[in-house]
């Protein structure tokens, strides 16, 4: 609750936070628009592979062509991790490979790094978080984004002395979804390809949230910084609104549909025949404790609580995130406290490539929300045990054999040559279960 206080005495002392943006989409702009009303937050650098269309994102939220010419743009983010004039970077390409080489970089040159790329964190996290501390800097989960959101809610709840049973986010869901590809994503979203054209939306991004696959590598995420467990079989999207969770989202043996207290789970805002779940939770976050004592679950009904018929399992729950636009929470916590919002503890759950449809050999992966693969949330150590490909992994490798729709692709089923991606993965896999 002091970081403005914090950040005011550096803009006192005329040492803003001085920021370097690797990558300008929509998750950076909406940084980017935050800026100008931050006093005492800086943007030294912007990187992308675009460099025009960083400085058009930048007029686009409202900088004024004096703060447009005052920003260094160049086109390597490996060029901007090393600059002096920067003290936090925040990665935000969405690539895993990008992701892991970005924060390499930015380790060695002594930067703390905010990592809104997910799916770096997920395939490498471990590892990562193990070079930051060596490395005397700070990796975090970028604020804003629903798996630091949740690792928020569950830290609340631990140092309140509540047990977790259960904690994740809402998203649309539907069984078939899994096998939705590009070509046929937009009537999902209620836009005709030519809107969604027309507003530059990738549909393989956005077919990502689709077919399950963001689902699987957020709750990844949420499970390696909290601890929390990972459904055996992958996530079950029970259909559920805000009102339900403590009834829900508890453990079979005490009438819920987890298998154990203490999972991530992400709930659909669609009944399994399409209905829209009453009092849905698709843009939020949500955390379900358990009342330690008679007493507090008497206050749980005495202050109003959802819980469910026994008293004791109540809900918490955020109804919306904000992305990037809550972005500045954590780069001012690491720039001033020297704090993550979130970060990766251990290699608990894994994000692994499964097959839409039957792949033929000589095939090339095309990733997340492609037409070959969609990504299944899977425990760390049976991931590891079976030789799954995580699906970050899993872009433009060429199969080696054929993979039946619905089955989990391995590294014994595509050609990977070295890399330092698959070297830090390969360091990742070695922090199993540590915390």
């Amino acid at each position: 609750m002091n970081l403005m206080a914090l950040l005011a005495r550096r803009q006192e002392e005329g040492r803003p936070v001085r920021v370097g943006l690797i990558g300008a989409g929509k998750f950076g702009s909406m940084f980017l628009s935050q800026v100008p009303t931050t006093p005492g937050l800086d943007v030294a650098a912007i990187a992308d592979l675009d460099v025009e269309r960083a400085r058009a994102a930048c007029r686009t939220v409202g900088w004024d062509e004096e703060r447009v010419a005052h920003t260094v743009f160049c086109a390597d983010g490996r060029e901007l991790c090393a600059r002096d004039d920067v003290e936090v970077v925040i990665e935000a390409t969405g690539h895993p490979g990008a992701g892991i080489a970005h924060a390499l970089a930015a380790f060695e040159a002594g930067k703390h790094i905010v990592m809104v790329n997910v799916e770096a964190d997920v395939l490498a996290g471990a590892a990562l978080a193990r070079r930051a501390k060596s490395a005397g800097v700070v990796y975090t989960m970028a604020y804003g984004d629903q798996p630091a959101l949740t690792c928020e809610m569950v830290d609340w709840a631990r140092a309140c002395g509540f047990s977790v049973v259960a904690a994740g986010k809402g998203t649309k869901y539907l069984p078939e979804f899994h096998t939705v590809t590009p070509d046929n994503v937009w009537p999902h979203y209620g836009l005709t390809p030519e809107q969604a054209a027309a507003a530059g939306m990738n549909p393989q991004m956005f077919n990502s949230f689709l077919d399950g696959t963001k689902s699987a590598i957020e709750m990844a995420a949420i499970a390696n910084a909290t601890g929390l467990g990972v459904p055996d079989d992958g996530l079950s999207f029970p259909p559920c609104g805000v009102d339900d969770l403590a009834h829900v989202l508890r453990p079979k043996s005490a009438g819920g549909m987890l298998q154990r207290s203490g999972m991530v789970e992400v709930v659909s805002s669609l009944e399994r025949d399409g209905r829209p779940v009453f009092r849905d939770l698709r843009w939020g976050v949500y955390v379900v404790l358990e009342a330690p004592n008679d007493y507090a679950a008497a206050c749980f009904r005495q202050y109003g609580l959802k819980t469910d018929e026994t008293g004791r399992y109540a809900a918490m729950y955020k109804p919306f995130h904000l992305i990037g636009l809550e972005l500045n929470v954590s780069v001012l916590n690491a720039a001033l406290r020297g704090e993550p919002t979130g970060a990766t503890r251990a290699f608990v759950g894994d994000a692994v490539a499964v097959a839409k449809r039957d792949l033929k050999p000589g095939e090339r992966l095309d990733g997340e929300g492609g037409y070959t693969v969609w990504g299944k949330l899977m425990p760390a150590a049976r991931s590891v045990e079976i030789g799954a490909l995580p699906i970050g992994l899993a872009h433009g490798v060429t199969l080696t054999g054929p993979v039946p729709a619905g089955a989990v692709v391995r590294f014994a089923d595509v050609s990977l040559g070295d890399s330092t991606t698959l070297t830090s993965r390969k360091e990742h896999e070695k922090l199993l279960g540590d915390v």
